[in-house]
C-alpha cells in the first residue's frame, strides 16, 4: 500500500503488477499546502509504455469474451471496496491537491457513483432490433468493445475523472491505459490497488506516469483505439488533434465551464 506520509518512488501499473521504472527522470509530488515533497513519479520509458500496451492488448483477446454480469461483479465488489475506504482515499487525494477534507470526499463519491452505473453494464451493453425496415429486411444492432482504451486525467479531481474513465471502459469489455496528472498520481495508484483486491484481470488496467511525452506516446500508438481526455481547452484541442490524425476515437472535455 502506499504510504502517504513518507516521500517514495511511485511504482507504474503493468500487467496486474506494482513495479518500479528503471527510468533515471522523475517528477517530484508536493503537498500544496505545505510544498512538502511526500512522492516522486517516473517519467515512463517508451519500453514501459510499450509494455503497458502490448499487456493490455494482449488482455482484451479474452476479456472482451467474459460475460457481461461478471463484469458487472467485478464492479460491483470494486464499488463496496471504494465505500469502504471512502475517508482513507479522500485523506490522500487531500494531501496531493491541497482540497480540504469534505472536497476531497465529494471528490471520491462521484467516482464511486459512476462505478455504480458499471455494474449496471448488462443492459447498457443492449443492442437493438428492428422488423420490416425495408421489404423483406430486419435490422440488428450489437454493442461491441472497441480495444484498448486511453485516459489522460488532469489535477483537480484525482479520483472523480479516472473513475469515470475506466470502470466503465473495462465493464464494457475494454483493456485500459491510465495516464493521471504527474501532480496528483497517488489516488490513481490507490484505486489500482483497491481494483486489483476487487478481483480484477491482470491486465485489464495499466498504470503509467510521465508528462507530454508519454501522452504523445500514447496518441500515436497504433493500438490504442480510443482516448479519453479531460483538462484545459488548449491541451484538449492538442490532443483532439492529434489523437483524431491518428483515427482514434477522441474525447476532449476542454475547459469544464458550462459544457
Amino acid at each position: 500500500m502506499i504510504n502517504q506520509n513518507v516521500p517514495d518512488q511511485i511504482p507504474l501499473y503493468i500487467d496486474g503488477e506494482f513495479k518500479q521504472s528503471n527510468t533515471n527522470d522523475w517528477i517530484e509530488v508536493t503537498n500544496p499546502a505545505t510544498n512538502a515533497v511526500i512522492a516522486k513519479a517516473p517519467v515512463t520509458l517508451d519500453s514501459e509504455m510499450a509494455e503497458a500496451i502490448a499487456s493490455a492488448k494482449l488482455m482484451f483477446q479474452c476479456w472482451k469474451e467474459v460475460p457481461t454480469p461478471e463484469r458487472a461483479r467485478l464492479m460491483l465488489k470494486y464499488q463496496h471496496l471504494l465505500k469502504e475506504h471512502h475517508d482513507e482515499l479522500a485523506t490522500l487525494l487531500s494531501s496531493e491537491t491541497g482540497k480540504n477534507l469534505a472536497d476531497a470526499k465529494g471528490d471520491v463519491w462521484r467516482g464511486i457513483e459512476v462505478v455504480e452505473q458499471a455494474a449496471n453494464i448488462s443492459s447498457l451493453m443492449m443492442g437493438e432490433t428492428v422488423e420490416n425496415v425495408a421489404s423483406d429486411i430486419d435490422s440488428y444492432s450489437l454493442i461491441q468493445p472497441l480495444g484498448v482504451c486511453c485516459g489522460i486525467t488532469p489535477f483537480n479531481f484525482p479520483a472523480m475523472i479516472p473513475l469515470w474513465m475506466f470502470p466503465m471502459a473495462i465493464a464494457a469489455g475494454n483493456t485500459f491505459i491510465l495516464k493521471p496528472s504527474e501532480q496528483v498520481p497517488l489516488t490513481a495508484m490507490r484505486l489500482a490497488e483497491l481494483f486489483e483486491q476487487a478481483g480484477a484481470p491482470k491486465g485489464v488496467l495499466q498504470i503509467v506516469h510521465g508528462g507530454k511525452e508519454q501522452v504523445d506516446y500514447l496518441l500515436s500508438h497504433p493500438d490504442i483505439r480510443t482516448i479519453s481526455f479531460v483538462g484545459s481547452v488548449p491541451v484538449a484541442q492538442y490532443i483532439y488533434q492529434t489523437g483524431t490524425h491518428h483515427f482514434k476515437r477522441v474525447q476532449a472535455f476542454a475547459g469544464a465551464k458550462n459544457h
